[in-house]
């Protein structure tokens, strides 16, 4: 590469032999302190190469003259002189009064100027804000419209309506729901009661204190409260999670998944809302979440839905949901619950048992989704078995010494509405490329190129991807019996669980519910697949995870391989030892540290 011209070096302008220096309007020799009178413009050759007007010449006229320059001119404003030949009237008897007619010719002007700020502010607001703009100006889109037979009517008492001496404990701060009349809120409008209490910075403190705490009062904590008969009490405290498919279904899990582990922590009940959840009932999908997590009060009731408070998180009954994440998972969080001790990846490991943890207790699949998982795993397994002699990538079988395992790969292509967290100018997605490359060098690092015959063979690989192109040409890099998808299965059910064109969150929301719900299926199967999540002994696993970390589906990824497998030898530097790694990010391929994080904040 050559060097930079030195600032000494030949002007670059071979018309003009003055110095390169910064220009302003009035610098030209003698002129520091006066423009040009109308008859002196009128003289003016404006074609001329020496024109002001010239960017070349604005680069090569100096700052000021010397005086004693031959270009300092001697008819400059010092030095005219009484004798001077233009008037010497004091400078502020000649300057003009504002006129009406003036104002007038520029109030279009300050018109648009002030049209076109309160457009700039807008535009920031909605790109900040978006669906508060849009409830503020009465607007609705299919991305938040939720059908009125889906909000519960919940009649009010004078609790959801809290009188004016209705107990809250002492030193707490009321907050008042009375100008809502349905419950529980919907996401938006618990993400309006967050930004009401944190409009103003607020000084650091512990995560679960603040300096003024604030609730709604509760039905139980009333003077005189008796609980009815034959229903078993309210549980004394919760924290909950509200689905309503704003953000893609891995992020929920993520979230949920962090959210479950507070709980815990906590000693609260945790529970899932999905009254506003465009995904079908979590039922659809999951196990109840208090069978694998019943909490401190098995069998106690969820408070009354008036009583959910989504800021502050140290009330009695939070709830959270993906709109309000990022008032609570941020740099506070990871603060508290990372490892402070730890260097890089390392840091991380807490926040990854969390979300581990969940995802064997809290997050199950329900018997249907955990049948079509069986399926899928079992004609894989099948595809396997015709090629190897010993298919041993299996959950809780131990490495023998008599070959290399024999297994499969996942590769997760995302394509649709995400990005890649890697920008490249010109490129919208990842190139196949990076995917194939990362598949070829994990089957050959890992030890799996082995056949029967002890030739190289060509990896077998999982597909999982919203992009049925990208599927097909990722597959055709490959023989035709060593790749394995939804849409290639034999069963006709997992067949109708692929992905039929790349996904896109706005467009999503305005599908069928049948069409989400079966999509939501077919994502829950294809990440069983891909990460080994939710195995049993004796399941079939993958070798290693191929994927991007711009998509959640691969953060997850990781925790189904668990830590060991997911990164190998990690040192005590939070390093990991390339070659040992499990899960491979073809994103920012460890530009980033730490390489691994547990979920994403929207």
């Amino acid at each position: 590469m050559p060097r930079p011209t030195p600032l000494s070096a030949p002007n670059p302008y071979p018309r003009y032999d003055t110095q390169l220096t910064p220009r302003t309007p009035h610098s030209r020799a003698g002129r520091a302190e006066e423009a040009y009178s109308a008859a002196e413009l009128e003289q003016i050759d404006f074609d001329d190469d020496d024109d002001y007007g010239s960017a070349v010449q604005q680069q090569n006229e100096p700052l000021l003259s010397s005086s004693a320059s031959n270009s300092f001119p001697e008819t400059g404003y010092r030095s005219r002189g009484d004798d001077s030949q233009y008037d010497n009237t004091p400078r502020k008897e000649k300057r003009p009064g504002i006129t009406a007619d003036k104002i007038i010719s520029r109030l279009p002007l300050a018109l648009y100027s002030s049209v076109a700020a309160m457009l700039l502010v807008l535009v920031f607001f909605s790109l900040r804000e978006p669906d508060a703009l849009k409830k503020y100006v009465g607007a609705a889109d299919g991305s938040d419209a939720v059908p009125d037979s889906t909000i519960p009517a919940v009649d009010l008492n004078p609790i959801a309506t809290p009188a004016a001496d209705a107990y809250v404990g002492e030193g707490i701060t009321l907050i008042s729901y009375e100008n809502y009349t349905s419950f529980p809120l919907d996401p938006i409008e618990y993400r309006t009661e967050c930004l009401k209490l944190n409009a103003a910075p607020m000084a650091p403190h512990p995560y679960w204190t603040e300096h003024t705490p604030h609730d709604v009062p509760h039905v139980d904590e009333q003077p005189g409260y008796i609980s009815p008969p034959g229903e078993a009490p309210i549980c004394k405290r919760t924290i909950t999670y509200q689905l309503d498919g704003w953000a893609g279904l891995m992020v929920d899990l993520a979230t949920i998944a962090q959210a479950a582990a507070l709980a815990r922590e906590r000693e609260a009940t945790f529970f899932v809302m999905d009254e506003f959840w465009n995904r079908g009932k979590w039922s659809d999908h999951f196990q109840d979440v208090r069978l694998g997590q019943p909490g401190p009060e098995p069998g106690c009731r969820p408070p009354p839905p008036e009583e959910f408070v989504a800021c502050p998180r140290s009330a009695r009954h939070w709830l959270l949901n993906s709109r309000t994440a990022r008032y609570h998972l941020t740099h506070h969080y990871h603060n508290q619950y990372e490892d402070a001790h730890a260097h890089n990846l390392n840091r991380m490991k807490p926040l990854f048992n969390f979300a581990q943890q969940s995802f064997e207790t809290v997050i199950r699949p329900n018997t249907q989704s955990a049948q079509l998982i069986q399926w899928a795993r079992e004609e894989l397994s099948e595809k396997l078995a015709a090629h190897y002699k010993n298919p041993r990538s299996f959950q809780g079988v131990e490495q023998e010494d008599d070959g290399p395992t024999m297994g499969y790969l996942g590769v997760h292509i995302r394509r649709g509405d995400r990005a890649p967290e890697w920008r490249v100018y010109g490129q919208d997605y990842i190139p196949l490329a990076d995917y194939l490359d990362g598949v070829v060098d994990s089957w050959t690092r890992l030890g799996l190129e082995l056949s029967v015959e002890d030739k190289l063979v060509q990896p077998f690989v999982y597909i999982a991807s919203d992009s049925p192109a990208a599927e097909k040409e990722f597959a055709a890099a490959f023989a035709p019996d060593r790749v394995f998808s939804l849409s290639g299965s034999k069963n006709k059910e997992l067949q109708r669980l692929a992905s039929p064109e790349e996904y896109f969150q706005d467009i999503f929301m305005t599908l069928p519910d049948s069409v989400r719900v079966q999509a939501t299926r077919g994502m829950i199967v294809d990440f069983a697949v891909l990460s080994g999540a939710w195995a049993k002994d004796g399941d079939l696993i993958p070798d290693g995870t191929i994927c991007a970390v711009s998509s959640v589906v691969c953060e997850l990824s990781a925790v189904g391989l668990g830590w060991t497998r997911a990164f190998g030898t990690v040192d005590a530097m939070g390093e990991i030892e390339k070659d040992t790694r499990r899960w491979v990010d073809v994103d920012l391929k460890g530009r980033v540290v730490p390489v691994w994080e547990p979920f994403k904040v929207y």
